[in-house]
């Protein structure tokens, strides 16, 4: 029997929740993986995976070239979601993406497609109850959401050199997650809360389908030079979230709206008890801006389009997995 030969891929932030699952996906598909992670990195997700680990991060800018050396698919999912200012955003999301296009450029050779994952809030809240396009002009209106659409537009400064694709996850969900945990956690609780009096709607999709949503990215010829929208077939009212919540955990909880005025009062509040902690705030003005817009939505067409991608993962289903995996694992 001949061997069969893996192709080669390599990922940066390997080790977190979406990085962690996309290592996954490719080992399942017959690659080889490169995990590119800092040093003090947790690699809980990573123990006894059959992947290579780099643990320099972007720091050491040889060891990084000679890591990506005969590598064929570039994922770059690392980044900044939480800083105490606006250089810390930039210097984690742009910054860490030109070194690495930078080190991609010596190496280009092997380079079949590089992916840069970015995040709706890169473009900002749609304008409108259809959702936002690629075609749309981006308004991002948070110091994270600038530095993701730096991010991309630096991205851009490459691609006569290199074959580079970008996508845009929505809110993600699933398995590993700690953000929207906080969310099914007060629920297990009996307490959840909605923003504001008036109907919301966001993109929701599950980790699962948004790492296969990369990887088709990666495959489509289509897709050099391109940026995606890696997203929900529909979209979802908190209420709707809750409701499927409520099925999951086989419970109800009690249910309060905060109006928007006492968002921005807790988050003020917040913001100022952060300026003397070393970690920043999870809710802080900009968050409470960006939590009390009326639409996070945005369009799959584009992706249906090229290579097809549509969510396979409903939001009941979704749901139902991600709490039972919490529980599996003692989260709650």
């Amino acid at each position: 029997m001949s061997k069969v030969i893996k192709r080669k891929a390599f990922v940066t932030g390997a080790n977190g929740f979406v990085g962690s699952h996309l290592v996954d996906y490719l080992l399942s598909n017959n690659f080889e993986v490169t995990c590119l992670v800092r040093k003090s990195a947790n690699l809980q997700w990573l123990k006894e995976k059959d992947v290579n680990l780099v643990n320099t991060g972007f720091e050491n800018k040889s060891r990084l070239v000679e890591s990506l050396r005969g590598m064929e698919y570039v994922f770059h999912v690392a980044g900044v979601v939480k800083a105490k200012n606006r250089y810390d955003y930039f210097k984690g999301n742009a910054g860490v993406t030109k070194d690495l296009l930078e080190a991609c450029l010596t190496t280009k050779e092997s380079i079949k497609r590089i992916v840069i994952v970015s995040s709706e809030t890169a473009a900002g809240p749609s304008r409108v109850a259809l959702g936002s396009k690629e075609t749309d002009i981006s308004a991002p209106i948070t110091s994270y959401g600038i530095s993701k659409l730096a991010q991309e537009r630096l991205s851009l400064d490459y691609q006569k050199e290199l074959p580079i694709t970008i996508v845009r996850p929505p809110a993600v969900y699933g398995e590993r997650d700690t953000e929207i945990f906080i969310f099914f956690n007060s629920y297990n609780k009996g307490v959840t809360t909605t923003i504001g009096f008036e109907k919301k709607l966001i993109s929701l999709i599950h980790v699962n389908d948004l790492v296969r949503g990369i990887f088709l990215s990666a495959m489509s010829e289509t897709s050099v030079g391109q940026t995606y929208f890696i997203t929900s077939n529909s979209f979802y009212t908190w209420e709707e979230i809750i409701e499927k919540t409520k099925l999951a955990m086989g419970k109800g909880a009690l249910r309060f709206k905060i109006p928007h005025s006492a968002v921005y009062l807790i988050a003020a509040a917040a913001q100022f008890i952060s300026m003397f902690q070393s970690k920043p705030a999870t809710l802080n003005l900009e968050k409470a801006r960006d939590i009390t817009q009326s639409y996070w939505i945005c369009s799959h067409e584009k992706a249906k389009a090229d290579f097809g991608f549509e969510t396979t993962i409903d939001l009941e289903e979704g749901i139902h997995r991600t709490i039972n995996w919490y529980r599996s694992e003692n989260w709650f």
